[in-house]
């Protein structure tokens, strides 16, 4: 489930089959410069005394930041950290995975000040429940969901758990969380006329309107999301579940629409999205839309 990856720059084509197998990539020493440690630790101690949301996100599409409070000096250093960080991590991955990254959509570049553990947050809204990414970045139509992690906590490890890789937990729960034989994925003229309609809007200047975009398979994607996490029998613990730990900083990339995940506990990440094209997949066989597509109706 883990590879670990050393240093050294160049591609890396066995990472990014790595990537398409469910497999987390693990950085022990985080392969990108990081801001300097007095920008990180402004951000580690006056930022949860001034969020509007759970988290701190930087949108390069529209140039905003969203979820601090009000105007001044915390929120421009905020977003100077955030922008300077996503631009080094676009450049490592566009060197170490060069076809993958080809036509990619580059998404929020994100900082999550608040410790994962106890939060009393909804089921769909708690990240300590173990789900597929779904229905939060707009319409993919099977493009994949591609993070890159950093855990920028200087003493704290950040713990994730896992149940297995899309095709492991379909095989075991998606006749009961209602996915399998869902019918046609492609879109029909109500939503291609949505997204027509949002992409014009975009252009006029909302640029973040493309996130209420959907898809017949977002939706399905979404279904099971909600499934995973208000099932009280799938969070668990069996044979199948598996704890994941990294140290402080420390990185990981993974396909989160391919690897179940649940951050059981952590404060202080960046955290980069993008939206990876099919077609730039070795493995499309692998995809969520193909398993879904292949299943019985």
């Amino acid at each position: 489930m883990v590879t670990e990856a050393g240093p050294g720059a160049g591609p890396r084509p066995d990472l990014a089959d790595a990537l398409e197998r469910g497999e987390i990539v693990f950085f022990p020493a985080c392969p990108v410069d990081l801001a300097p440690d007095r920008a990180l630790e402004r951000l580690r101690e006056e930022l949860p005394r001034q969020l509007r949301a759970k988290n701190v996100s930087y949108h390069p599409e529209s140039g905003r930041l969203r979820g601090v409070k009000g105007p001044g000096g915390l929120r421009d250093a905020v977003l100077a950290t955030l922008t300077a960080h996503g631009a080094r991590v676009r450049a490592f991955l566009r060197e170490t995975l060069p076809t993958l990254t080809r036509g990619w959509t580059v998404g929020t570049t994100s900082f999550r000040p608040i410790q994962e553990r106890g939060r009393s947050l909804s089921a769909h809204a708690s990240n300590e429940r173990i789900h597929f990414d779904a229905g939060a970045y707009g319409a993919t139509d099977g493009d994949r969901i591609l993070r890159f992690f950093v855990n920028v906590n200087p003493d704290e490890e950040r713990v994730w758990s896992t149940r297995g890789t899309f095709s492991d937990v379909f095989a075991r729960c998606g006749a009961e969380a209602g996915v399998a034989g869902g019918g046609s994925l492609e879109r029909g003229t109500l939503d291609r006329l949505r997204g027509r309609l949002l992409r014009g809007i975009a252009k006029a200047g909302l640029a973040e309107a493309v996130l209420a975009d959907s898809s017949p398979y977002d939706r399905l994607m979404r279904r099971f999301h909600n499934y995973m996490k208000d099932t009280p029998s799938f969070q668990e613990r069996d044979e199948t579940w598996q704890e994941i730990r990294f140290p402080p900083f420390s990185a990981w990339m993974v396909l989160t629409d391919m690897v179940s995940h649940a951050s059981v506990s952590g404060q202080h990440a960046l955290v980069d999205t993008f939206i990876v094209r099919l077609a730039a997949c070795r493995r499309p066989d692998l995809a969520p839309i193909n398993i879904l597509r292949g299943s019985p109706g």
